[in-house]
């Protein structure tokens, strides 16, 4: 059994015909940072919102950043079943991701807008990566992509409908 606890995660070559499994990855692992950036604002921001809209703002964050969670572990999970390994340390992340934090406290609409723009940094990100995965036969990793960025196109929609 202790030699059970030595084993050493690792990357592996998988053959299911995908071609160019590491940039694929590359890509995966740049919305995965994203996703881990924005899950972490979208919950501050949840924590922290006041006003007359709280109660609107509060839930409709609490069920991205729930969506989002969900979307990481797939996102992971796609990168070790290319037969790479996903990120392992915030550093990382960090390095990754192009989701810049506020300084200071900000207005329930700061955090709106701030949100929506996130969102939609984030869809043109899948955008790339589904062009990205084209003719490199990897439909797995283009309907992902595909549902993520529904997924950031709607919420961004929702967040600038708020701040109107």
């Amino acid at each position: 059994m202790a030699d059970a606890l030595k084993v050493v995660p690792r990357e592996d070559d998988v053959k299911t015909g995908v071609r160019d499994t590491r940039g694929i990855a590359e890509g995966l692992a740049d919305v995965l940072a994203d996703t881990y950036r924005l899950i972490f604002k979208t919950h501050a921001y949840h924590w922290n919102v006041e006003g007359p809209l709280f109660y609107s703002i509060h839930n409709l964050t609490e069920e991205q950043y729930e969506n989002m969670f969900e979307a990481a572990d797939e996102l992971a999970e796609r990168i070790r079943a290319l037969g790479h390994l996903a990120p392992m340390a915030m550093a990382d992340i960090m390095k990754r991701s192009q989701i810049d934090d506020k300084d200071g406290a900000i207005s329930a609409g700061e955090m709106v807008e701030d949100l929506a723009a996130d969102h939609e940094r984030l869809a043109h990100r899948l955008h790339a990566l589904i062009e990205l995965v084209e003719g490199r036969k990897d439909p797995v990793t283009e309907d992902l992509a595909t549902e993520r960025s529904a997924f950031h196109e709607q919420a961004a929609w929702m967040l600038r409908a708020i701040a109107k």
